[in-house]
This record gives structure tokens, C-alpha cells and sequence, in this order.
């Protein structure tokens, strides 16, 4: 889930430049109405688009009085401040004039601006992103920015080069996108090193006489990862306590049955007394990393990882997670961890940089140094705020070139922004009879359509033309 915490825009600012500034944001948000109410006397938007509900008013009365009040002392063009539009209206906001640095943009979701002149650039979530309705068509100065923080699950036709590379900048869980999000599930380094929930390892071995040594916490089953197929045959060989929906044997209380709870300091001390947790994420994609990962770590529980193939690149240390990936099936990986429940020894060479207070991992610490957002930390922007903000500081960096004559420097998103590789199953997933199930059925051949969608998408983007769903799917399932 996105969390969307706002910033005070006029925090920390002396007393008088905070009321002009102020002054300046009413009169725009004033003249920004004016356009908006005008649009709206058309039954519906130019080149198609269906007409959008006005935006409510009860704000904008008092900001009409405000900045008349203020006209009469100095006129303020609207045309100062590039718009940018939230196509996807992830943030619910209506209009605000968000500073980022020396810059300001006006941020909105009303589509009515679709076609004024001062918008520059629309923003995208990617689990919402759609063919339905689309800005086209795409002007020369309209660039297109795409946040995605989720699985490919969400939107596969994302994930091919012909979809991604319609867009000019990116924020993604890749390192490669102009805005990573890899760490977004980790606050800092403070809490990998806490000890605030480790229980020590004398506590973990007497609690083994009622717990087993792994425990297993899903209830979104059968994901595009196969990972409940190799969790099934895992169970074979060594015991797990699987709590959530997910091949459950055993049950949370009550009161932590609800998947919100799984942040609860209850939920985190009933997990903080095992040994191990099976971390599998849904899909296998480089630097697709979430909670799964990041909370055993603070927990001080060993994560037995399933995931990014680039997961070791993200490690506190180079012994701080046993990964899947190297065992060639379970009946190993359960062979290796039953020899290190016994053996106290080689256990807490798992936790040892845990104990020390010790993260090696340079590149880790270097992302979350540099990264210019923050984690349920209000004294930073979220990444969403920063998101905006990027796209607000490339648009003044072009506009600012312009100004001098200079062509403006075109940004372009990478299939590398967003890549993931074909769903797989298991190899002795397969031999199950049924060997399949329905659902990780269609996780393959739904990847292998989105495939054809992201052809079918590029060529009707290209064309630039507005388009409907009947000629979308044509093209998609013409032979």
C-alpha cells in the first residue's frame, strides 16, 4: 500500500517571504479554477475523452477572496508554474502548488487540464495504468513519468521494453530507474541493527520443544514465484509452522489475524522467536525486494530467501541470509538447516553482524545515505513526493534551456527500469497431480499475452490517436 504523507509547504520559512509565497499559491490555485470552471462548460473534452466530474469547489471561494484581495496589489501570471497531471489519481489532490527546491509545480488529478497549455508532464501509477483512457494525443512537450513500487503481477504489460520506454522517467523498485526504490520497504540502518525484538539464541532452543525451527507467513497464494509449491514440498522434509492462508497449520490469535497486523508488535514478537522464516516473495525480479526480507532482519530471525536474483548485492553482510537459490532442491535446503538448528555455532554466524552492530554491505549503506526519500519518517518527503519532485526539477531544467535557445534534453526510460523475466514453476511442481493449479497457470500465460498487449500498446501510442478497447484487443489477438 502507498502511504502518502504530506509535508507543510511553508514550514521552517521566515514570517514574510511564507505569506507571499502563500499569496502566490491562492492566485494561481485562483486562476488554475478559472481555467478549470471554463472547461467545464463543454459537454465533453476535446479528442474523445470522456468528461471528468468537476472538482469540488468549497475551497475555492474563499481562495477567489484571497487572491483578488491580493491582484490588486501585484498581478501574478498562471503561466509561471508547469502542471503536472496525475493521470492516475493516486494522490487525490485537486490542485496544490508543491515547492521542490528552487522550483514549484502545480500537482493535480483533475483531467481538465489536460489540455492547457502550462501542463508538462502526466504522472502514472503502474498498477492503475490502463488502455481505457489515455492522454492522447501526446504533445511534443508532454512527457510521461511512471511510478511503480509493485510486482509485475500488478500490470505485466509494464515489464516489456514497448510499454516501459513510452515513458520519459521512472521510479521502480529497479536501481536503474531515474528514481530507485529499491529500499522502500526499509526505514533505515538504525532499525537493522536494533535488538529491540532479538530473542537470544538460548531462548530460541528451548522455545523448539513447542515451535518448529522455520515458520511461513503468506496468504496471497500461488503467486507468479511458485513459492507455496516449494514451501509444500519443503514441509516434506523438515517442520514449519505456517501461519496466514497460505498452507496453514497453525493459527495467529485473534486479534492478529488481520494482514494490517503484520506490522503490530505483537505479530513481530510471536516471529522474532523462531530461528528461521521462509522469505519468498511473489515474483523473481532484480532488486524486487519487500518486507519479507527487511523484517526478519530486524527481528533477528535468519531469512531463508526466495526472490531477486540480485539479492546478494543487498545483503547487511555476506552471511546474513541462507538463499535458496543455492540449493538444487528442498530436500537440501532442509538438510542444511536442520545441521545449523543443531549446531549453535553455525547459527549465530548468521547474526553475528546483528550482534556486532556490523553492515559491510557498502552499496546498501551508500542507497540509503544518498536516497532522497524517506520511510514512515516525517521529517523527509516520501517517495512519492519525491517522485513528483523530480519530474517537477527535469521540466524547470528543460523550460530553463528553452529559455536560452537550447534544444531540451530528452529523458528516456530503459527496459532495464522494469524488467522481469517469464513466470516458471518448479520442476517437481510439475510432477503433482494436477501438476498445476489454474492459478499459477495463468500467471504464465498471462505473461506470454502481456507480451502481445505491449506490442499492441506501443503501435496505438505511436499512431497517436485516440483508440478504443475493441481495437486495442483486436490488434492483440489478431492472428
Amino acid at each position: 500500500m502507498v502511504r502518502i504523507q504530506r509535508r507543510k509547504l511553508l514550514a521552517s520559512c521566515l514570517c514574510v517571504t511564507a505569506t507571499v509565497f502563500l499569496l502566490v499559491t491562492l492566485q494561481v490555485m485562483v486562476e488554475l479554477g478559472k481555467y478549470e470552471r471554463k472547461e467545464f462548460k463543454s459537454s465533453s473534452l476535446q479528442d474523445g475523452h470522456t468528461k471528468m466530474e468537476e472538482a469540488p469547489t468549497h475551497l475555492n471561494s474563499f481562495l477567489k477572496k484571497e487572491g483578488l484581495t491580493f491582484n490588486r496589489k501585484r498581478k501574478w501570471e498562471l503561466d509561471s508554474y508547469p502542471i503536472m497531471l496525475w493521470w492516475s489519481p493516486l494522490t487525490g489532490e485537486t490542485g496544490r502548488l508543491g515547492q521542490c527546491g528552487a522550483d514549484a509545480c502545480f500537482f493535480t488529478i483533475n483531467r481538465t487540464y489536460l489540455h492547457h497549455h502550462m501542463t508538462k508532464a502526466f504522472l502514472f501509477y503502474g498498477t492503475d495504468f490502463n488502455i481505457d483512457s489515455l492522454p492522447l494525443p501526446r504533445k511534443a512537450h508532454h512527457d510521461w513519468a511512471l511510478f511503480h513500487e509493485e510486482s509485475p503481477k500488478n500490470n505485466y504489460k509494464l515489464f516489456h521494453k514497448p510499454v516501459i520506454t513510452l515513458f520519459n522517467y521512472t521510479a521502480t523498485f529497479s536501481r536503474h530507474s531515474h528514481l530507485p526504490l529499491t529500499t522502500q520497504y526499509l526505514e533505515s540502518i538504525e532499525v537493522l541493527k536494533s535488538l529491540r525484538y532479538l530473542v537470544p539464541l538460548q531462548s530460541k532452543n528451548k522455545l523448539r520443544k513447542r515451535l518448529a525451527p522455520l515458520v511461513y507467513v503468506q496468504s496471497d497464494c500461488d503467486p507468479p514465484s511458485d513459492r507455496d509449491s516449494y514451501v509444500r514440498k519443503l514441509m516434506t522434509y523438515i517442520e514449519v509452522d505456517s501461519y496466514g492462508e497460505c498452507l496453514r497449520n497453525k493459527d495467529l490469535p485473534q486479534q492478529l489475524k488481520n494482514p494490517a497486523s503484520m506490522d503490530a508488535d505483537g505479530f513481530y514478537r510471536i516471529i522474532a522467536q523462531y530461528k528461521f522464516i521462509l522469505a519468498f516473495e511473489n515474483a523473481v525480479c532484480d532488486d524486487y525486494i519487500t518486507e519479507k526480507f527487511w523484517r526478519p532482519l530486524k527481528l533477528g530471525v535468519v531469512p531463508v530467501y526466495y526472490g531477486s536474483p540480485s539479492i546478494t548485492d543487498w545483503l547487511p553482510s555476506n552471511k546474513s541470509a541462507i538463499l535458496v537459490s543455492e540449493f538444487s532442491h528442498p530436500r537440501e535446503l532442509a538438510s542444511y538447516i536442520r545441521r545449523l538448528d543443531s549446531d549453535d555455532r553455525l547459527y549465530e554466524a548468521y547474526v553475528e553482524w546483528k550482534l556486532k552492530g556490523e553492515i559491510s554491505n557498502q552499496r546498501l549503506l551508500t542507497a540509503l545515505r544518498e536516497r532522497k526519500w524517506g520511510v514512515q519518517d516525517v521529517n523527509q518527503d516520501n517517495y512519492i513526493d519525491a517522485f513528483e519532485c523530480m519530474v517537477c526539477t527535469k521540466v524547470w531544467a528543460n523550460i530553463r534551456l528553452q529559455e536560452k535557445g537550447l534544444p531540451p534534453k530528452r529523458w528516456e526510460a530503459e527496459d532495464t527500469h522494469l524488467s522481469c523475466p517469464e513466470p516458471t514453476v518448479f520442476a517437481f511442481s510439475q510432477l503433482r497431480t494436477p501438476p498445476l493449479s489454474s492459478l499459477r497457470e495463468m500467471w504464465i500465460s498471462s505473461f506470454e499475452q502481456s507480451k502481445k498487449e505491449a506490442q499492441a500498446l506501443r503501435w496505438l501510442v505511436d499512431r497517436n490517436q485516440n483508440f478504443s478497447s475493441r481495437e486495442f484487443w483486436g490488434l492483440v489477438f489478431k492472428d
